[in-house]
Formats: C-alpha cells, structure tokens, sequence
C-alpha cells in the first residue's frame, strides 16, 4: 500500500491543533512557563511540517513515485514523531533525557527540506 502524504500531512495538522489546544488549556497551570515553551515549540514545528507534508502530498498527485518527494515526506514524518513527540514527552513525563531524541527530529527535518529543495531543483531542469 502507498502512503498518501496529504492525508497524513493534514492528520499531522489536525493533531496538532488538538494538542496545541491541550496545551493552552490543559497545561497552562500544570507545566511551568519554561515547559510550556517547550511543548508550544513541539505544537508549533509539527504544524509547520504537517504543512510541507500537504505540499509534498500535493507534488506527488502530480509527479506520482518520485524518490526525492518520498524521501522528503518521510523524513518531515519521522522529524515531527522525533522531534515534536520527544518535546511532548519530555514536557508530560519530566525525563530529561528525551531530550537526547530531539535532535536527531531536527535533522530528519532538516534533511528533508534539503530533499525538498533538490526535487524541485530537478524538476526545473
């Protein structure tokens, strides 16, 4: 079965609508100010990326099984469950050490975007 990249893009959206909201109202008086700050930056880079992974979603309709699309759209997939998930655990769970995943989110995200980036470069070929 292939993955449609838009559907998964705007349940990575909508998802993160439902924990941002969590955390405005859920969190505002159980997490410190700094804690919160660290699950708003998980909120806000899962939205952003859920974001490219409709776009990525988008492109592929067009230029179906293109590598460098898939490649992408996995890479900002693992980069929110990295990234954005070890954020929220470490914020809820209060275990430092989740900290140690975060970057590793980040550079699926970065590596992603750069994947994004020869695609289109590519494609203007």
């Amino acid at each position: 079965m292939r993955w449609d990249f838009l559907v998964v893009g705007a349940l990575c959206a909508g998802i993160g609508v439902g924990l941002g909201a969590f955390g405005a109202h859920g969190l505002k008086t159980v997490l410190s100010p700094d804690m919160l700050e660290v699950y708003k930056t998980g909120v806000t880079y899962q939205m952003w990326h859920a974001l490219g992974l409709c776009a990525i979603g988008l492109l592929d309709r067009q230029n179906p099984r293109q590598a460098l699309l898939s490649w992408s759209a996995w890479l900002m997939f693992a980069g929110i469950v990295l990234f954005s998930g070890s954020l929220y655990l470490l914020t809820l769970l209060d275990q430092k050490w989740l900290g140690m995943i975060t970057p590793f989110g980040g550079l699926a995200f970065i590596i992603a975007w750069v994947t994004l980036a020869l695609y289109a470069a590519k494609e203007q070929r």
